[in-house]
Formats: C-alpha cells, structure tokens, sequence
C-alpha cells in the first residue's frame, strides 16, 4: 500500500528557503502526479503545486509562482518542493498527495487538486517568523 511522508519542514526567517521531501513507499510513485497542499491556521486548505507522472509538467497557484519549484525524482520514489523567498503568509501545514487524475490528464489546475487526492501524507509545519 501506498504510503507518503512529508520532511523538511521548519522555522525560517522571512525571505529564507527551505526544501519539502515527499517521499513514498509501498508503490513506485511514477504512476501518480504529486500535488502539493499547505493548511494555515483557521484558514482552508489550499493548493499550492503539481507535477506530473514524468516532472514535464507542474503548475503553481499564483501565490507562490516564482518562489517555489516542484521537482521529482522517481528513482528515489520521491518529490520535491523548493521553497524561496519565503513570506509569514507561507506558514502552515504542508502536505503532499498521490492524485488520481486520468492517464491523458498531467496535472489538475491548482484549485481543484483536492478533487483528485487518492493518498495523503501526514503533513510537515512550515514556519516563517523574524
């Protein structure tokens, strides 16, 4: 069976970087794409990235398009999130999920990743304070 776990997370200053690992076991992970989604305190979970099965195609939700990058490297069964710039407005809970999408289909839109998730990891907390 499929399982996900998320590390990497932490406490940065703002305008730092840190790299999520989202790294899977059970099944080799090419078969998915991978989204990424972060959870604010008090807010809804939002979708913040996606890459498909081979890595040619992600997208970004436009509060982080230029500051983070997702990557995947399916030989170690496992993708990443580089996140630059970083902003308090960043903080939260991130998680990282197997999407089942249709074979044609290379990523969902950031909005509607949450209509695909198959597989949840249990999340890593991000935190940006001075």
């Amino acid at each position: 069976q499929l399982q996900l776990v998320e590390s990497g997370g932490g406490l940065v200053q703002p305008g730092g970087s840190l790299r999520l690992s989202c790294t899977a076991s059970g099944v080799t992970l090419d078969y998915y794409p991978i989204g990424w989604f972060r959870q604010a305190p008090g807010k809804e979970r939002e979708g913040v990235s996606c890459i498909s099965r081979s890595g040619g195609s992600t997208n970004y939700a436009d509060s982080v398009k230029g500051r983070f990058t997702i990557s995947r490297d399916n030989a170690k069964n496992t993708v990443y999130l580089q996140m630059n710039s970083l902003k308090p407005e960043d903080t939260a809970v991130y998680s990282c999920a197997a999407l089942e999408v249709p074979i044609t289909t290379m990523c969902p839109t950031p909005t509607t990743l949450a209509e695909y998730i198959e597989i949840w990891g249990q999340g890593t907390l991000v935190a940006v304070s001075s």
